[in-house]
């Protein structure tokens, strides 16, 4: 009985220690940096991840990685435990079998909700897109190593890939009867940037969906970090700062993409893992029933 109490006292200490020294160490925090000062897509996932370390209330830096990491690479160095100790990203089933997702989904599946980009001088071959089998008639292009590459593909399309976004663009400039699906919260800092607006525009009346969730992961050799952002992901949750900091980010640019007047064509993701909270609907933008 006495081997049993001491046992349970030193296994009390040692986590009340690990507890002490989590909050007590100054935690740096280092994700991919952007391509340049023009990527504006990373702000939002930036200022949600200082958010939710605030919530925690540790001692914490929040550093860019000291070279441009592509999504591809970033998750390679983040499984190795190199360079970045977080990484958000559309989740798929390796990538939860590589890393440890923190299953909130940052922008509330808007990742899935995808606008189609086209050359302005393919207007008019793109002036009716008023049904799927229209539209599956049309090439999307996507990333080499993204998840919605497979995603397209097992909806039948016949996807062109290529290595980057900004390449992306370039093929769309070039190339005839191809769309580029962005996500609505990357479409419009991606066209402003370099003027693309004045050589590409945004198919009217159109969108896709799939749904799908970006996580913040980390490498599962640092689960206390996984759970510190879930903890302050959670709290802000819970005290609605969350909402209101994605509300102040996306609220405007969802009313002037016209969401709600537009007919989205749903598309099944069999790469969606099993755990994906999809049930919880207040993580989400558009439920399963909308």
């Amino acid at each position: 009985m006495l081997e049993k109490r001491w046992c349970h006292w030193l296994l009390t200490c040692s986590l009340l220690f690990f507890t002490s020294s989590a909050f007590s160490a100054m935690w740096t925090v280092t994700y991919p940096r952007p391509l340049d000062d023009s990527d504006k897509r990373s702000e939002y996932p930036i200022a949600l991840l200082q958010l939710a370390l605030d919530k925690t209330g540790v001692n914490y830096e929040l550093l860019a990685s000291d070279r441009i990491l592509l999504s591809g690479k970033a998750i390679r160095q983040l499984k190795e435990n190199r360079e970045v100790n977080v990484v958000w990203s559309m989740t798929d089933a390796q990538r939860e079998r590589d890393l440890i997702p923190i299953r909130i989904p940052i922008a509330k599946g808007l990742i899935g909700l995808r606008l189609l980009v086209i050359n302005k001088e393919q207007q008019d071959v793109f002036s009716e897109l008023n049904s799927r089998r229209r539209l599956m008639t049309m090439s999307p292009l996507q990333g080499d190593d993204w998840p919605d590459t497979k995603i397209l593909q097992a909806n039948g399309f016949n996807v062109v890939t290529v290595p980057d976004f900004r390449e992306g663009y370039t093929v769309l400039e070039r190339e005839s009867q191809v769309f580029f699906p962005r996500s609505v919260i990357e479409v419009l800092p991606e066209l402003a940037e370099g003027r693309r607006e004045n050589k590409f525009m945004i198919a009217p009346d159109v969108a896709l969906y799939y749904p799908t969730a970006m996580y913040y992961f980390v490498s599962k050799s640092n689960p206390t970090l996984a759970r510190l952002i879930e903890t302050g992901l959670q709290r802000a949750l819970d005290d609605g700062s969350f909402d209101e900091l994605f509300a102040s980010t996306y609220e405007t640019v969802l009313a002037d993409l016209d969401i709600n007047g537009r007919q989205i064509f749903r598309l099944e993701n069999p790469l969606l893992p099993e755990l994906t909270p999809l049930s919880d609907t207040k993580l989400w933008y558009l439920s399963e029933s909308q």
